[in-house]
């Protein structure tokens, strides 16, 4: 008889004491939670402290792809489960999850879709309707590409599949928790482009931002999810706006320090 597979769940924190108690109590399946913590300042590590049978550990956040290869490495279980504090797994999925593990010999990783929600409003369009992410992987199977520093994406060695089943991802609770977001993916992003020598432009820095807008807007029907949907394509142009911004402004400082 097949032994049962069982999981580690990963996740990685900085100030989710809004989310941290409930993403734990949805992942009671696992046989293992492991929760790394950039030295929250919310009370975020003190509630996890608080809770059964989860391990957590505080690191310095570097990167979220050198953050995730961290976690990986201190995963136990035949399989990783990788979610985000925000993120919800329901009934119908986690049945789906370990249905597969138990019954998928060649499949090594799986990608799941993601349903968003603004201000627990169900956003449809926007430019997340075609929204997927792997979360799932065999244990050594997987590692995040450490040159891609934001949007990290796995290195899978095997074959992958989509789960049939979706996430629930309450990612913003206010516009200005969306903006704070944009800047902190548009700085990493930005180091990244700088590490490969990119540099930005007017086209960049005014046009591009445009571009954005309007794909999302009009092409991606953002204008279909009301208010909600303007204010998410608004601050996804201004995300792009300012990472080329940063970009900029690590370039002076760059030129700055060598002259």
């Amino acid at each position: 008889m097949k032994n049962e597979q069982k999981i580690s769940v990963l996740i990685i924190t900085y100030n989710e004491i809004k989310h941290i108690e409930n993403v734990i109590k949805n992942v009671d399946f696992a046989e293992e939670i492991i929760v790394v913590d950039s030295f929250s300042t919310d009370g975020t590590f003190e509630k996890i402290k608080e809770l059964k049978n989860v391990k957590t550990i505080q690191r310095k956040f570097k990167n979220f792809a050198d953050q995730r290869n961290f976690a990986i490495q201190q995963a136990n279980c035949d399989w990783i489960l990788f979610i985000d504090a925000d993120e919800r797994i329901p009934e119908l999925l986690k049945n789906e999850i370990l249905e597969e593990i138990n019954n998928s010999d060649k499949i090594i990783a799986f990608m799941v879709k993601r349903l968003y929600f603004f201000k627990q409003k169900r956003i449809r369009f926007s430019g997340f309707q075609t929204d997927t992410t792997y979360r799932l992987f065999k244990k050594g199977t997987v590692k995040y590409t450490e040159n891609k520093i934001v949007h990290e994406m796995p290195e899978i060695d095997g074959k992958s599949k989509l789960f049939k089943n979706t996430m629930l991802h309450y990612c913003f609770d206010s516009s200005s928790h969306y903006k704070y977001k944009m800047e902190h993916y548009a700085k990493l992003k930005a180091l990244e482009l700088f590490n490969k020598g990119k540099k930005s432009s007017a086209y960049h820095l005014y046009v591009r931002p445009v571009i954005k807008f309007i794909t999302n807007y009009i092409f991606r029907l953002g204008i279909l999810d009301g208010k909600e949907g303007f204010q998410i394509c608004y601050l996804s142009a201004y995300g792009v706006y300012f990472r080329y911004q940063e970009l900029k402004n690590l370039t002076l400082i760059s030129v700055g320090s060598l002259g």
